[in-house]
């Protein structure tokens, strides 16, 4: 088969049709709606974020551009906290779901949110883990890490720069086993929803933020431990001040 068709076919296998089932049941485990990573270097409980005031919102949507260039400044660790929260809050809790910021398909949240930190007070560099459940940051890995992530995403520079880039994967399994093949193409929307959610944070932080969608996916999946099968990257976005 011509490569250069993969997705014309995959698009049709997933293709909902009245009167069909749609194809591909993959008989996964559900693998739970919360991840946390027992080996951490270290738990770091985030502050309690705003919710309340703020900007207005038409004013935020009109201000958003994407945002390359950032001031050196660390960001605050409050401040972090906010767009954490902007992008995976629990805003409602019931006794089947717990419902977030942002929609995700059949409320089931397969996108993990992990961070590669340069500059934040309170935070030493590296790679972490936003754990949804206790709404703290678990430490992965130490060091300075934005020249790797940089040259993982084809050389934008970037995410040297930023105070903090945003590096969303996928747990695939978690969507799958009620969506089966067409689970691949909600994961993308998930992870679109969570960005612009971030991007409108940041713009109403007055900081400056940029999405990244070209990556080499090894790479940035070896930074946050993704298995590249089970978890995967899928989308990638960079925050500093102006």
């Amino acid at each position: 088969m011509n490569s250069g068709r993969h997705g014309q076919v995959y698009q049709l296998r997933s293709s909902y049709f009245r009167g069909r089932a749609p194809e591909g049941a993959y008989g996964d485990a559900d693998p739970g709606t919360y991840k946390s990573i027992p080996g951490a270097l270290r738990d770091v409980p985030l502050p309690a974020p705003l919710t309340k005031d703020g900007a207005p919102l038409w004013t935020t949507m009109s201000a958003r551009r994407s945002v390359r260039n950032y001031a050196k400044d660390p960001l605050r660790l409050d401040v972090l906290s906010q767009l954490l929260w902007a992008v995976n809050g629990v805003t409602k809790r019931s006794s089947h779901y717990q419902l977030r910021t942002a929609p995700s398909a059949g409320a089931l949240y397969p996108v993990e949110t992990y961070l590669v930190v340069n500059r934040v007070e309170s935070l030493e560099p590296g790679a972490y883990h936003h754990n949804v459940l206790r709404f703290s940051l678990e430490l992965l890995k130490t060091g300075r890490l934005g020249a790797a992530l940089s040259d993982a995403c084809v050389g934008q520079t970037m995410c040297e720069r930023a105070a903090a880039v945003f590096i969303w994967t996928a747990v695939i399994a978690r969507c799958r086993v009620r969506y089966h093949e067409r689970a691949y193409r909600y994961v993308y929307m998930d992870a679109g929803h969570a960005a612009q959610n971030l991007c409108l944070a940041a713009t109403a932080l007055e900081l400056g933020c940029c999405t990244i969608g070209a990556f080499f996916d090894e790479e940035v999946n070896a930074l946050v431990g993704a298995d590249g099968e089970s978890e995967f990257s899928v989308y990638l976005a960079a925050v500093g001040g102006r």
